[in-house]
Order: structure tokens, then C-alpha cells, then sequence
């Protein structure tokens, strides 16, 4: 069932942002350091790990866990994002700066990247 999806893709978060908070303890940060990463991670080694038992996740199960991980990831990156251009304006003018040149660079970037795929598909 579905909601079998979601209820492993919310206990990999908890459990994830749980040790994000840690380490963010650890190493002096006031914040979640990683938990994000940490739950995909989670995610990951639980379903190689029915896998290797013989117990593989059901296509519905798989549906609930890819319904919320659409969900999800938007949200997180345009959280980051807020929390980035905050960080950026109440840094000064080195890390605002930083931050124009790079998504410019990458803006300036993303024609070559589509010329070098199209090298490649027609390549084959």
C-alpha cells in the first residue's frame, strides 16, 4: 500500500534529521547539518537491504515513497534557498557577490551542457 511508502520515507526523515541535529551539536552549529542527506541515505540502505533478504519493495509501496519524494524535494531545495540569499545579504558584499557570480556562471553554463547531450544521444 502506499501509505506504507510514506510512513518508511517519514521515519527515514525523523531518524535523518535527528542525526542532522546531532552533528550540528557536534561540530558547533546552531541547525540541521546533513539530515536531509542523511534520511535519503537511510532510504537507500533500507531498500538494498530488502532487496539482499529477498523481500523487495511493493510497486505501491514504491508509489507511496516516489508520491512524497516529489513532493518533497521541491520544498526542500526552495527552503535552502530562502535560507541561502538571507545568509548571503546579512553576510556583506564578498558573500552576495559570491553568490551572483555563481548562479551566472552557471546560468552561462547551461547552453554547453545542452550541446554537449546533444552530442552524445546522436553519437550513439
Amino acid at each position: 500500500m502506499e501509505i506504507f511508502g510514506l510512513g518508511i520515507v517519514g521515519i527515514c526523515m525523523i531518524v535523518g534529521i535527528f542525526i542532522g541535529r546531532l552533528l550540528g551539536l557536534v561540530l558547533g552549529v546552531n541547525g540541521d547539518v546533513g539530515g536531509v542527506g542523511f534520511a535519503m541515505l537511510l532510504m537507500i540502505l533500507i531498500t538494498q537491504y530488502l532487496e539482499s533478504k529477498g523481500k523487495p519493495i511493493s510497486k505501491k509501496t514504491g508509489d507511496g515513497i516516489r508520491l512524497l519524494s516529489s513532493l518533497y524535494i521541491p520544498i526542500v531545495v526552495a527552503m535552502s534557498s530562502i535560507q541561502n540569499v538571507t545568509s548571503a545579504l546579512n553576510g556583506g558584499v564578498v558573500a552576495l557577490l559570491a553568490g551572483v557570480l555563481g548562479s551566472i556562471g552557471g546560468l552561462l553554463l547551461v547552453p554547453v551542457i545542452s550541446k554537449l547531450g546533444k552530442k552524445s544521444t546522436t553519437a550513439g
